[in-house]
């Protein structure tokens, strides 16, 4: 008998539930990118990666103010966002639009419509926030540090081979561009 959890245990497969990761630590990396390089290293030296898992620690949610908000900038960009949504209405209706000579005129109705719409969602929305959030931010999962886990059965191999990527000066091809 065949459930939706199947597949749960079964190697090379990822669960589909959240679940600890398992497995030997074989490196700790400052950044994702660092951990990433390792993870190649191990790959471009024939290691079978389907034993490693990439583990961010210590996880932190981190907002980057991007921007201060505007009644211009909120109804520009609900004029902008209603637009691009009236264009493509608009151009799904003059597709099917039969009669001839009058394809122009369901993309400017679906235009207009799309930006008056835009604009009002956008100054009802900015304005019953009442001055509580004038900012725009991007948030973003970080992690402290990154942490190279590894099945026990390779373990010791792949400690070994990141213990040799420790020793090698970055070269052109781990450099960032």
């Amino acid at each position: 008998m065949t459930s939706q959890f199947s597949g749960q245990n079964r190697p090379g497969v990822p669960p589909r539930l959240p679940t600890p990761p398992t497995g030997w630590p074989i490196g700790s990396y400052g950044t994702y990118e660092e951990a990433q390089r390792a993870v190649d290293f191990l790959a471009d030296s024939d290691f079978t990666v389907q034993d490693v898992t990439i583990v961010g620690v210590d996880l932190m949610l981190v907002e980057r103010v991007t921007g201060r908000l505007t009644w211009g900038r909120v109804l520009g960009t609900g004029a902008a966002s209603g637009a691009w949504f009236g264009l493509f209405v608009g151009v799904l209706l003059s597709l099917f639009n039969s009669s001839a000579g009058a394809s122009a005129g369901p993309i400017l109705v679906g235009l207009t419509i799309g930006v008056v719409f835009g604009l009002v969602f956008a100054a009802v929305g900015y304005g019953s926030a009442r001055g509580k959030r004038d900012f725009q931010s991007a948030s973003q999962l970080v992690a402290g540090r990154y942490d190279v886990l590894c099945q026990p059965r390779s373990a010791e191999l792949g400690r070994d081979l990141l213990a040799k990527l420790a020793m090698r000066p970055v070269g052109p091809k781990d450099s960032k561009d």
